[in-house]
Order: structure tokens, then C-alpha cells, then sequence
């Protein structure tokens, strides 16, 4: 193999063939002439994709590698890292971006001629994008010894911008890196982004803002339009993501961008900046934040951070880098506002006005996933409207509760399983709150959803800052009216359950039980009576896109998951008549695909089952594949979870007429369950109305 040849992992070449890695496994098994393992451990080897590019074709399971799926193997595989070659392109489509015909003239030439004269075209588009208002550079320099190895990938990343436009292709590649280390990296999501940006007011085209703890420049990216764009990141490859992100995504000339590599709290890249507006997605619960070596640091204005409030530490750095009247907006742990450590620092943003406001987010907003972070609005005393705050108060706001059951985003933007918040009700309720606020320094209390507080009443032992805990109990929805129509409902539904209940069939001799001849899933796809189809992530070509995910299958509810926008897999589209099955946890669950989830993606952890009409029922196929027995004998059980192997899964050979027989009687069993888990939905409702009517005393007895 040639030296630096591209690598790719078992898991990449089922990517490429659009297969699971299962297969993959069982083509290394049959196959004597499948290629052979060039890297990687015994448990996980790679392979060289070249050589696994021309099996695939000889054994006519691949046409032709997208030019997305060659790119990012590439970088995925290049000898340097994936993180340094994701740089490296970052700096190649600035170019490609900014300067097409710098780019196609260099393009022209050979690859030594093209990596000798890189340096110096992306040191031109570079320079004076990336402001050197610190000592160290954020995107190093890179020689024509480092750009020559990796000068195919730059080639097919230039390709590529063709294809997608360079901001595109960075967000695809930079999507596929992230989502290969999910747990290396947190990530603020686009949603949570936009609102913070929003509450701090940076979309102001004039205005300077800075992110202390970028990451991967999620936040600042939300931003727009900006006069300047400030960042920090202590892991050097972050910062340098970051930069090239932030020079993608912007126009040239509109901006003034400046990022550094290095620790925040302990080495300060911009010591002097007043910003209009800091946003920031902190380290949560860090222990090594600095506490001993800066006990005597002149950001602690509002008292000595203890080590174990490293937030507090955060929640400062931002207010000394705010310019008077700046705002910040920081996302914080739920434990910030109530941990006894904290109390004397909180009391203190109380008093002198800098803590304005407290919005509790639903769980799903950010990573930790399953828990409510909150938002954390400061303003730095001082500036217009500082006459105002001589009796502060907080805006407390709670949306926590503003979620839909369903699917949620995994680390850069897809859905995973979680609740994902119903973002548009959050986002207005969150500004509208705060905006009022922030004009009348005051608001109209909505129980149980947003009041601002004098801050005196806060100042006690705790200082407890959680919005549910100051918030008044809302009234049960509707009072009594609406209760009487919740009862009517379920009274109602109870009654067509009854009339839906299945009347028992005849029994079958058990002394001499019908013997059927039986075939299974996989046979029946190898013959093309039906196909299967593997869910996963993929992005929406034109837009946010439906996704099933494997809740709504296992709740009966309508697609919930959203797929982001931009390039990437294409996603698998379900249509009326497919049968879908969760393939994980073991439970026995077939649900037909109606006109109403037509056209969603597939999420993950499901498996689709398209029939031919000609040779198969849907109803009839979804009935067999929910029999206790049929899913015991196709499931297999690890340390940890049972994964049910749909191709085991057993029938009876049956004529279509037969099958539509047993299909209507399927499709009435089904509408029975439908009317008991709607029954059961109403049911809690009214029981959790009635606890909460009789409790808050909305109700009477």
C-alpha cells in the first residue's frame, strides 16, 4: 500500500456501501478475496479504501463513492489526524471562497507545485480575516512539507465547495467530525445558540461580542451580522475550527475576527476588551479552574469563586469583559442557582443589579440532554438606564416545561431518543418576557411561567435563584369547565374502546393445531416480496424534515424528530403501507405506516419493511411480526440490551387473500390498542388536573 494511502474503519465501508456493519462482518467471513486488514487493532482493523473501493465495484455493490463520502474518508483517515487535516481544509476552502480564480490558477499546477505555493495564498486570504490582537494565532501557519501529503483531500474539498459551497462543506465535514467523537466534545445547539444570542442583543451589526469558551464557534456563528467577533478556546484545535468557522460563515469585510488558543480564567487572550455582548456555554462542575493561583484576581468583584463554583468564575470573566450596560447571557447548570456554595456571590449579583434575569430551560436544550439548564442574563452595571437599578429585580422564567415527547437532537443537531423542546414557544416566551422586562424594568406575573422578583426578597440563607421555586402555581387549565370537557372525553373514549374490543376467535384444536408452512423475513427480501431499510441520521435537503423516531413508534404519536438542515446522508423516507420495527429493548412492536407519517425520515434504531402490495398485506406482515414467540426466536441478548434481528422473524406462507383476512383483523386489534393508550393519555390528564385543581385550590370540594 502506498504510503499515506486513505484508511477506512469496518464502520466507514458499511457507510460507502450503504449497508450495517453486520454485512461487512459476514463479507470478510465469505469472501477470500476481500481485502485485507492494512491498520487499526484485531478488534476494530482498517483497510485501504482504494482497495476496498474495487471490490465493492467488482462485486457490483458500489457504482461510484459520492464525493462527500471520498472527502471525508480522507480526512477521516489522513495520517496527520482528523482534526489537523479538518484545519487544513478549512484554510483551503477560505481560499476557494474568497478568491475562485487564486484557487483555480494554483489548482492548475501539479500537487508539489500546488503545496509549495499554498502557504503564502492562504496566508494572504487569512491574514486579513484573523485579527492578531494576541500573541498566538488561533490557525497556525502551514508548510508546503505539511500540505503536500494531504494535497488529494484538498483537491476533493475544493470539489466538493463546487458541489455544496465552502461553508457547506465545512459544516458537513465539521458535522461528520464531531458526530465520530460525540464524547470528546459538547456542543452548544443551533437553537439554544440563537436564543442567547437574541437575549444578549449581538445581532446588532455595530456590535463587539465575545465568546471566552468557544468550542467549535457555535454561539458566535449564531450572532450574524457583527462589527467584531472575539473568541477563546484552551484545546488549540477548537480555537483553530473555530477561526475558520467564523471566517466561513461571515462576510469578508463585515467582520473583525480575533481568536486565540489558550485558558480563559487563567491566561486572558483579551485582557483590555469591553464587549457589547458575551455569550457562553462554560465547562460545568471543573474543578481545576485555577481556584488557588487566582485567589487575588480583580475579576472577582462580586466575591472569591469557591472551588467547586466554577460557573461563578465564568459568570465574572464575562462581566469584566463587558463594556458598562453590556449584556451576557451564559448557560449554567440548574445547580448554579441553589448550591449553598455559591450564596454570598449570587447575594452580591443581586444587590448591585448585574444579575437580571433567570430563564429555566426544558431538558433537550443542550448536552447534559436530561437535564433543564438555565440562562443567565447579566447586564455590567453602569451605562444608560443605570438609575433604574437602584432597586433591582429579577425576571425569573420558566420554560421547562415547554417539550414535546419525542425524539431528540444528538451532539451536532440530530435526534436521539430525548424530548426535544418545542422551540418556538420557548424562544417567545424567553424574549417576550425579557424584553418587556428589560424596558419596564418590571413585569406582569404569568403563574407558573415568568415574574420578576424585588431582589430583597431573594437576599435570604440561600439565595436561591431557581425559577420554579419563586414562581406561582398556574390554575388548573380551564377550571372546572375544562375539567368537565377532559371527563366527557375520556367517558367517550372509554365507550368506543368497549365497542372496539375484539370478540375472541375460535380456537384452533390444540390436539391438532394447523401445521403452515413458513418462510421469514430475509428470505422474503432476497426474493423481492419486500425490501428493508435500515434507519439513521441524515439531514433534510431543503429544510428541517420529519423524523419517526423509535418513541413515536413505541407511543403510537406522529413523527416528532426534526433532521436539521444541510448536506449529509440522504435520509430514508417511510410511505404509507411500510411496516416499521424498534430494534432494540426486545419488546414486540410492528406499526403501519399511515397518510399522516407519510414522507417523515426513519429514525434510529428502527427498521423499515417495505411490502409489494402484489405479494404482501401490510397488516397481515405488522400482525406476525408482533407474535411473543416469532420475536423471542429472532432476538439475541448482550450484557446490556436485546436487539431483535428482523430478518429472523417468521411467517406463514399464505395467499394474498388469505393475508387480507388476517390483515382486517390485525387492523382491528390495532384501532382496540389505539383507543386504550387514548384512553390512558386522558385518563392521567384528568387525574393530574384533579390533584393539582384540589391542591392549589382552584377546586373546591
Amino acid at each position: 500500500m502506498p504510503e499515506n494511502a486513505t484508511e477506512v474503519t469496518a464502520a466507514g465501508i458499511a457507510r460507502l456501501a450503504g449497508v450495517g456493519r453486520a454485512a461487512v462482518s459476514n463479507w470478510r467471513r465469505r469472501h477470500a478475496d476481500f481485502p485485507q486488514p492494512v491498520g487499526g487493532t484485531e478488534t476494530s482493523p482498517s483497510f485501504a479504501l482504494r482497495d476496498v473501493e474495487d471490490w465493492l465495484r467488482a462485486q457490483g455493490k458500489l457504482a461510484e463513492v459520492p464525493l462527500r463520502e471520498r472527502v471525508w474518508q480522507e480526512l477521516a483517515g489522513d495520517p496527520a489526524g482528523a482534526a489537523a487535516a479538518l484545519v487544513r481544509v478549512g484554510c483551503v476552502l477560505a481560499l476557494v471562497r474568497e478568491r475562485p480564480a487564486e484557487w483555480r490558477r494554483l489548482a492548475g499546477r501539479g500537487d508539489a507545485e500546488l503545496a509549495r505555493r499554498l502557504p503564502a495564498a492562504l496566508e494572504e486570504v487569512l491574514a486579513p480575516r484573523l485579527s492578531a490582537d494576541h500573541e498566538r494565532p488561533a490557525v497556525p501557519a502551514a508548510s508546503a512539507g505539511q500540505l503536500l501529503p494531504p494535497v488529494g483531500l484538498l483537491r476533493g474539498a475544493a470539489d466538493l465547495a463546487g458541489e455544496l459551497g465552502a461553508p457547506r462543506a465545512f459544516e458537513f465535514l465539521l458535522g461528520r467530525y464531531l458526530d465520530a467523537n460525540p464524547r470528546q466534545y459538547t456542543l452548544t445547539p443551533p437553537e439554544t445558540a440563537g436564543l442567547m444570542s437574541a437575549l444578549a442583543g449581538a445581532c446588532d451589526g455595530s456590535a463587539t461580542v465575545l465568546d471566552p469558551a468557544s468550542g467549535t464557534g457555535s454561539l458566535l456563528c449564531a450572532v450574524g451580522r457583527s462589527g467584531a467577533l472575539y473568541a477563546q478556546e484552551a484545546a488549540p484545535e477548537l480555537a483553530a475550527l473555530t477561526a475558520l468557522r467564523l471566517v466561513l460563515c461571515t462576510d469578508p469585510g463585515t467582520a473583525h475576527i480575533a481568536v486565540a488558543a489558550g485558558d480563559t480564567l487563567r491566561a486572558d487572550a483579551f485582557p483590555r476588551l469591553a464587549a457589547d455582548a458575551v455569550l457562553c456555554h462554560p465547562p460545568f462542575n471543573e474543578r481545576n479552574w485555577g481556584h488557588d493561583e487566582l485567589a487575588y484576581d480583580p475579576r472577582w468583584e462580586y466575591g472569591f469563586p469557591a472551588r467547586t463554583e466554577s460557573e461563578l468564575a465564568w459568570v465574572q470573566h464575562a462581566l469584566a469583559r463587558l463594556r458598562p450596560g453590556g449584556t451576557a447571557v451564559l448557560l449554567m447548570p440548574p445547580a448554579a442557582a441553589s448550591r449553598r456554595s455559591g450564596r454570598r456571590v449570587r447575594a452580591d449579583l443581586l444587590r448591585r443589579g448585574a444579575l437580571r434575569a433567570v430563564v429555566a430551560l426544558p431538558a433537550g436544550a443542550a448536552p447534559p440532554y436530561g437535564v433543564p439548564l438555565h440562562l443567565w442574563v447579566l447586564r455590567r452595571p453602569g451605562g444608560a438606564g443605570a438609575a433604574a437599578q437602584a432597586s433591582p429585580e429579577l425576571l425569573l422564567v420558566d420554560t421547562a416545561n415547554l417539550a414535546d415527547a419525542g425524539g431528540a437532537r444528538d451532539d451536532h443537531g440530530g435526534r436521539g431518543g430525548r424530548e426535544e423542546p418545542d422551540w418556538t414557544t420557548v424562544r417567545s416566551t424567553a424574549l417576550d418576557a425579557w424584553r418587556t422586562f428589560d424596558r419596564d424594568g418590571t413585569l406582569t406575573q404569568r403563574p407558573g411561567v415568568s415574574r420578576s422578583v424585588p431582589a430583597i426578597e431573594l437576599l435570604d440563607d440561600d439565595v436561591d435563584l431557581a425559577p420554579a421555586r419563586h414562581l406561582p402555581t398556574p390554575a388548573t387549565p380551564g377550571g372546572s369547565a375544562e375539567l368537565a370537557a377532559l371527563h366527557d372525553r375520556l367517558t367517550e373514549t372509554l365507550s368506543a374502546a368497549v365497542e372496539l374490543t375484539p370478540a375472541p376467535a375460535p380456537g384452533a384444536d390444540e390436539a391438532d393445531p394447523p401445521s403452515r408452512t413458513s418462510t421469514t423475513v430475509g428470505e422474503l427480501a432476497r426474493t423481492g416480496a419486500l425490501e428493508l431499510r435500515a434507519g439513521g441520521a441524515g439531514t433534510g435537503p431543503a429544510g428541517p424534515m420529519r423524523v419517526l423516531t423509535e418513541a413515536d413508534v413505541l407511543t403510537g404519536q406522529g413523527p416528532s424528530g426534526i433532521l436539521p438542515e444541510g448536506p449529509g446522508e440522504e435520509p430514508v423516507l417511510v410511505r404509507p403501507g411500510d411496516v416499521v420495527v424498534p430494534v432494540l429493548g426486545g419488546g414486540s412492536v410492528a406499526r403501519v405506516v399511515d397518510e399522516a407519517a407519510a414522507g417523515a425520515a426513519l429514525g434510529r434504531n428502527l427498521q423499515l419493511l417495505r411490502p409489494d402490495p402484489a405479494a404482501l398485506d401490510p397488516w397481515f406482515l405488522a400482525g406476525f411480526l408482533r407474535g411473543t414467540a416469532n420475536n423471542r426466536r429472532a432476538s439475541s441478548y448482550a450484557s446490556t440490551a436485546t436487539r431483535l434481528d428482523v430478518r429472523r422473524l417468521q411467517l406463514p406462507r399464505l395467499p394474498l387473500a388469505d393475508q387480507r383476512h388476517y390483515g382486517e383483523r390485525f387492523r382491528a386489534i390495532a384501532a382496540f390498542e389505539e383507543a386504550l393508550r387514548r384512553a390512558g393519555q386522558l385518563g392521567d390528564q384528568l387525574v393530574r388536573a384533579l390533584y393539582d385543581g384540589l391542591t392549589d385550590g382552584s377546586l373546591t370540594l
